[in-house]
């Protein structure tokens, strides 16, 4: 835990440097005492310091809980989409069995308290034709879809047939609360979309630097200037911008 407090703390400390070349270059332009200026921005800054760093350590032990059990589902739902059948129906009756629900195996059929569940995992929401598919298999008898997710249409046709299914989130909680996750798991890198590559080397916090640079320096010339207006705006959009990239930007 101790190694999130520099972090942290440094961000805290670029919110309140923010705040107080701000509170300095508002209150300049309205004409504020000296002492009134520099007192009030140092205790705007401090106020910011402290409020920052409490609600940011609070916010990151949460992203970080979530995050890493995104991690874990992602991996468990790859692992399902990419192991052999008979395999993935031995780790969900195992599952189900430490779940305290009754399951069995009849033939390569698994038996979930009376209902056939039909594991289909996929790389992608499960089509409507896959879902066809297990509809053609079972014809009028009942079972229960286990998937890792379903397309709309999916969904809607097995949902006017009267079939249940059991998602990925409910798949990760089942492993998760029986301690029935595989050990070892098949977990090859998900491609992520370029698009969102590029969004994450446009919003990344090392951005922010440049226009906490650039707002300072432009808030500091809205003090010489005649017509300061134009430099306090720009100024303070650029400050406001690198502390909205800094604490809701991608880490690099």
């Amino acid at each position: 835990m101790k190694k999130l407090y520099p972090p942290l703390l440094l961000d805290a400390l670029f919110y309140a440097a923010a705040a107080w070349f701000l509170s300095v270059g508002l209150l300049r332009y309205f004409r504020a005492a000296t002492w009134v200026v520099f007192l009030s921005a140092t205790l705007i800054a401090l106020a910011v310091l402290g409020s920052s760093f409490a609600i940011a350590f609070h916010g990151h032990r949460k992203k970080v809980l979530s995050r890493a059990e995104r991690e874990r589902q992602e991996k468990l739902l790859l692992h399902l989409a990419l192991e052999r059948e008979e395999k993935v129906r031995d780790v969900l009756l195992c599952a189900y069995l430490a779940d305290g629900k009754e399951a069995k195996m009849e033939e390569d059929l698994l038996v979930v308290e009376g209902e056939p569940l039909v594991p289909i995992f996929t790389m992608q929401p499960l089509s409507a034709d896959t879902a066809a598919g297990a509809l053609k298999r079972f014809g009028s008898s009942p079972f229960v879809l286990a998937c890792n997710a379903l397309t709309a249409e999916a969904e809607k046709l097995l949902s006017s047939f009267g079939r249940k299914t059991v998602k990925g989130d409910e798949i990760f909680s089942l492993f998760e609360r029986t301690g029935t996750t595989p050990e070892k798991l098949i977990c090859g890198e998900i491609p992520r979309p370029k698009f969102k590559a590029r969004i994450r080397r446009v919003f990344s916090k090392k951005n922010a630097r440049p226009f906490f640079t650039g707002g300072i320096l432009l808030l500091i010339m809205s003090l010489f200037a005649i017509f300061p207006l134009y430099y306090l705006i720009s100024g303070s959009v650029l400050l406001l911008l690198s502390v909205f990239i800094r604490m809701l930007g991608y880490a690099s």
